[in-house]
């Protein structure tokens, strides 16, 4: 049986309280398990054991992250728990940077140990679509997989593969958020159930 572990990185902060990533979260593991899938879930803003979260992630098949946008990254508690958990998890995670004194074919980024793993990001943004589409507006054109390859890249460091990423947009001056449900929803029908 595929197993999913859901892990939340929202913290409430100032003007927004992670209730829509919250709702995203719970919606994702009822959507999973309506289809026989394996669900466990950590929320990082309620605390975790390091130890627990490496063994979580050994175990899941597939990780989705799910976190609001902040700052054009995560939310620090997000990358605080990459700090610690991927870092304890040296030797599990990945050996080293891939590269060898002895072999110069080796590249960087090749030393993973997570191969065959997948991972998968929903995130919610006040920006609006096409900030992120429109060449002349805010991102430039290159959309979310742009402002998000460093996460990205942390991942493939590892050795997972990337699924695509959800994106919930203009969350906060026109939100929508039966629309964007029901989007999450078709989202992870098509890339993780029919896949």
């Amino acid at each position: 049986m595929t197993h999913i572990h859901l892990i939340n990185g929202a913290k409430p902060f100032a003007h927004s309280a992670g209730k829509l990533n919250q709702t995203l979260q719970n919606l994702a593991a009822t959507c999973l398990q309506e289809h026989g899938l394996s669900v466990s879930q950590t929320v990082i803003d309620e605390g975790y054991d390091v130890e627990s979260e490496i063994r979580a992630i050994q175990k899941a098949d597939i990780v989705i992250y799910q976190f609001p946008g902040w700052w054009m990254g995560t939310p620090w508690p997000l990358k605080k728990y990459m700090d610690e958990v991927f870092t304890q998890a040296h030797g599990l995670f990945y050996n080293n940077d891939g590269r060898s004194r002895h072999d110069p074919s080796k590249r960087y980024g090749s030393g993973g140990l997570l191969q065959g793993k997948r991972f998968m990001v929903s995130t919610t943004w006040n920006a609006p679509l096409e900030a992120f589409e429109d060449r002349d507006q805010f991102f430039g054109g290159g959309g979310i997989d742009a402002v998000l390859f460093p996460f990205y890249r942390a991942h493939a460091f590892l050795g997972m593969n990337r699924l695509p990423t959800f994106l919930a947009t203009d969350v906060m001056k026109n939100p929508d958020v039966p629309a964007m449900e029901a989007a999450y929803r078709r989202h992870i029908e098509q890339v993780i159930i029919m896949a």
